[in-house]
This record gives structure tokens, C-alpha cells and sequence, in this order.
């Protein structure tokens, strides 16, 4: 039986990523850095301290992947993608850090050394966005313009967002992302307030515009797209101040959140529209980093990669469990 390993399987996400290699048939390896944690969990345990290569190799032998779950991704990238270079095996990654994101695409050359494919931010925020993204642009190459506005019913953070937030808040010195022509700048003015119409039910509502997302980083490795918008509910960005943590509603632990996600892309004064709704941002990035892993086991393909330039986005979307497409 292939086995996965997945470091931060303790975690929030981590937990639900075990759940859904389990229900593919896959055998995960429970791993990250507090042993007390991950002997909570059913499966085999492998313990391994970031500052350890010898333990994170141990962690990652003999399986066919490795996904991290774990942030603050700014701290557990490297050492993990280095273990999974030494073991020739595909790295995945959750990372809405768009700093450590950045970072990832940086090791481009490293993974292609090490002939292995490396798929970072393959989440809600990110591989998502980017997937959607090319759908909507269809067979157009470029756009002249992209928008992506989220709406959630609610944002309850967890304490690996709440824990991401504050390192990427330190490396930015409380200024604002923006991906500007495919570069990733900081602002120090105060984001922009809008309004965006979502699609019925939800229709018009005030949104925080420059709401910058790992999406933009990983459409930018491989679209020249001049300008990306994007847009946050404003009763979502409200939310992420607070310290509620996401509470199970259903058997398989997933909140009662729901989400929308909007794409137009416009060129040549035609637009064309996409969008994705679902629930719990959380448990969606399980299966979509899940059919990443199956996706690229066994692939030849090298290289810091966006989803949309291995996976066919529409077959890709409708693969999806949960995630309804229009």
C-alpha cells in the first residue's frame, strides 16, 4: 500500500489531510514535532524535530510523498522540502504564508536538481484560486485583468493561522501584500474598502479590496496577467481578530462555515466568470492537496510547479469532493 507522509498531522488541517489519504486507499505516516500529539492519532508515528535531518529522513523513508501541514510555514518549509530532495520524493504543502510561498518557488532550481516535483500552497488559498483562475481564462492565454473575491459566512482562525499570521505580519512590518505585475510588494496605506455582488444568495456586500492571498503569488509563477484584484468579506476579515477556533459540526469534524469564491477575468472589454462554493476552508484544502499527491506520484516532472501547469484545471476541479463548480 503507498504510504504518505504528512508532517503537522496533528494539526487542524493536518487531521483532516490523514483523514482523506485513508479514504483514498493511501497509508499515511503521522509526523511533526510533539510526539504527545501525534499519539493521539491511530497510525504510525514518526516524531521529527525540524532542527533534526537525521528524524525528518526517518520520517519521510520509504513513502512515496511528503505533505506539510504544518505552519508557520516560514520555519517547517525548507527543512521539510530538503528531506523530501534527499529522499527523491514529491513535496506538497498548505502554505497561505505568501512570504514563504515566495520562498518555495525560489528552491525551483534545487528541485530540479533533485528531480523531484514540488507543489507548494496546494490549499483553499492558493492552488484553488489558481486553478480557478485558469478555468475561468479558458483558452485565453493572459487577461487584461483578474479578479478573486472571497466570501465566508464566518472565519474562525485556527492556531496555525493565527500562529502564520503573526510571522508573516513580523517579516512585513505591518504593511500590506500587493502582487503588482507579477512582483510582490508591501504598502503602507490602509486597504482599500469596496463592495463586491456575489452570485445570489449572497449578493452585494462590503468588502476589503487588496485582500492579497497566496492565489496571487502562484497565478503570477506562470500567468502575465497585468493586474490581480482580490477581495475579502469584510465580515471575514472582522473575524480574524478573534480567537474562536473552528467548531466540528458534523462526523467527519468540519465546521458549519461556508465559502464562495468569485473569479472574472476580463480582456478586451469581455468577461468570463467562475465560481466555486463549498464548505469549511479548512477541510476543502484536505482533498485538494490529496488529489494533488496521487496526481504527482510517479510524475517526471521536476521543479517548483502551480497546480495549473501539471493538472488540467477543470478536470482537476471536478475531481473534487464537496466543491461545487459553475
Amino acid at each position: 500500500m503507498t504510504s504518505v507522509t504528512v508532517y503537522g498531522a496533528s494539526g487542524h488541517t493536518g487531521r483532516f489531510i490523514v483523514s482523506e489519504l485513508r479514504e483514498r486507499g493511501l497509508t499515511p505516516i503521522l509526523s511533526g514535532r510533539d510526539p504527545e500529539k501525534l499519539a493521539l492519532i491511530d497510525g504510525e508515528a514518526r516524531p521529527a524535530s525540524l532542527d533534526d535531518p537525521a528524524a525528518l529522513d526517518r520520517a519521510l523513508a520509504g513513502s512515496a510523498a511528503v505533505i506539510n501541514a504544518a505552519g508557520p510555514f516560514a520555519v517547517t518549509t525548507l527543512p521539510v522540502l530538503e528531506a523530501a530532495m534527499r529522499a527523491g520524493i514529491p513535496y506538497l504543502d498548505v502554505a497561505a504564508e505568501l512570504e514563504a510561498v515566495v520562498d518555495t518557488y525560489a528552491q525551483h532550481s534545487r528541485a530540479v536538481a533533485a528531480g523531484i516535483p514540488v507543489v507548494p500552497s496546494m490549499a483553499f488559498f492558493g492552488g484553488l484560486g489558481d486553478l480557478l483562475t485558469t478555468a475561468a481564462l479558458g483558452d485565453w492565454d493572459t487577461a487584461d485583468e483578474t479578479d478573486v473575491a472571497y466570501w465566508l459566512s464566518s472565519w474562525h482562525p485556527t492556531n496555525g493561522t493565527r500562529a502564520s499570521g503573526r510571522v508573516s505580519g513580523q517579516r512585513r512590518d505591518g504593511r500590506r501584500p500587493v502582487v503588482t505585475n507579477g512582483e510582490l510588494v508591501l504598502r503602507e496605506t490602509p486597504a482599500p474598502q469596496t463592495e463586491w455582488t456575489f452570485p445570489a444568495p449572497i449578493g452585494r456586500v462590503p468588502v476589503q479590496s487588496e485582500f492579497t492571498m497566496a492565489d496571487s503569488v502562484v497565478i503570477a509563477q506562470h500567468r502575465a496577467i497585468p493586474v490581480t484584484r482580490s477581495y475579502m468579506a469584510t465580515n471575514a476579515v472582522a473575524d480574524l481578530s478573534g480567537t474562536t477556533a473552528p467548531t466540528p459540526t458534523d462526523a467527519r469534524g468540519r465546521s458549519d462555515q461556508s465559502f464562495l469564491i468569485d473569479v472574472k477575468a476580463h480582456r478586451n472589454r469581455e468577461e468570463r466568470r467562475i465560481t466555486a462554493t463549498g464548505r469549511d476552508i479548512y477541510a476543502i484544502s484536505a482533498p485538494l492537496v490529496a488529489e494533488a499527491t496521487e496526481r504527482v506520484i510517479g510524475t517526471t516532472r521536476s521543479g517548483v510547479l502551480p497546480p495549473s501547469t501539471i493538472f488540467d484545471a477543470w478536470d482537476f476541479l471536478g475531481s473534487i469532493k464537496d466543491l461545487t463548480v459553475s
